[in-house]
C-alpha cells in the first residue's frame, strides 16, 4: 500500500469525502494522481492500494494532529511525504509563529513516532520546493526558504528515507519554460509541473 501525505500540492483538489483506494476523485489533479495512475497501470498483477491524504494548508505539526487515522491506521508499506512550504509560507505572511527548528523538531518527532508503530514503512520524503518570478514567490523567498529543503535532506538521510528532489528538477524545468509555466504561483505546480514531479518522484523510486 502506498500512502500520499502532505498539503495543497498533494491535497490538489482531493474529495476527502470519498476515502477508498485508487479513486481519482479521492487523488485530485496533482502528482500523486499522475504517479498512481501510472502505478496502477504498470503494475495490474501487484493489485496495489493507493491513497491520498494530503490536506491543503497544512503544516508538520498538521500533519501530526491528524497522523493516526490518516496514517498510522492505514498501515503503509510506502509512505511519501512533502511538507515544509507552508511552514515557511504561514510564517511569511504572519498566520503561524513557526521557525526552521520548530520544523525540523516537528519532522522528526512525526517520523520517529511513524517508524515506532510501522518499522517496516519504506519512506519518501520529497524535497520542498519554491519557484521565483511568479505570482506569490519572488526572490527575497530564496535564503529564508533554503533552510526548510536543507532539514527535509537531513531528516531523509537520518530515517534512511528515499529522497525525492523536487527542487533541481524545477531548477532544470525554468530553463525550458518561464516558472508560471511550471507553476503559476510558485508553490502550485501546474498539469505540466505535476507531470514533473510524478516523473521525479518515479525515478527517485526506480
Amino acid at each position: 500500500m502506498v500512502l500520499f501525505q502532505g498539503d495543497s500540492i498533494t491535497d490538489a483538489g482531493r474529495r476527502r469525502d470519498r476515502e477508498q483506494p485508487n479513486d481519482p476523485w479521492a487523488f485530485g489533479v496533482g502528482y500523486a494522481n499522475h504517479i498512481g495512475s501510472w502505478l496502477l497501470e504498470e503494475m495490474p498483477a501487484k493489485d496495489l492500494s493507493l491513497y491520498n491524504r494530503g490536506v491543503g494548508g497544512n503544516k508538520v505539526y498538521q500533519l501530526a494532529e491528524r497522523w493516526e487515522k490518516d496514517c498510522l491506521d492505514l498501515k503503509p508499506d510506502i509512505l511519501s511525504i512533502l511538507i515544509g512550504v507552508n511552514d515557511y509560507w504561514h510564517f511569511r505572511n504572519g498566520k503561524y509563529e513557526g521557525t526552521p527548528e520548530i520544523y525540523e523538531n516537528d519532522f522528526r518527532q512525526l517520523l520517529t513516532r511513524t517508524r515506532e508503530a510501522l518499522p517496516g514503512v519504506k519512506l519518501v520524503i520529497c524535497q520542498p520546493f519554491i519557484l521565483t518570478g511568479t505570482s506569490a514567490v519572488d526572490e527575497s523567498w530564496v535564503e529564508p526558504f533554503s533552510a526548510y529543503p536543507a532539514i527535509a535532506k537531513k531528516i531523509a538521510n537520518e530515517f534512511g528515507a528515499i529522497w525525492v528532489p523536487f527542487q533541481e528538477a524545477f531548477d532544470r524545468a525554468v530553463e525550458l519554460a518561464d516558472p508560471t509555466y511550471w507553476a503559476a504561483d510558485g508553490v502550485h505546480p501546474t498539469m505540466a509541473g505535476a507531470q514533473l514531479m510524478a516523473n521525479t518522484w518515479l525515478e527517485a523510486l526506480a
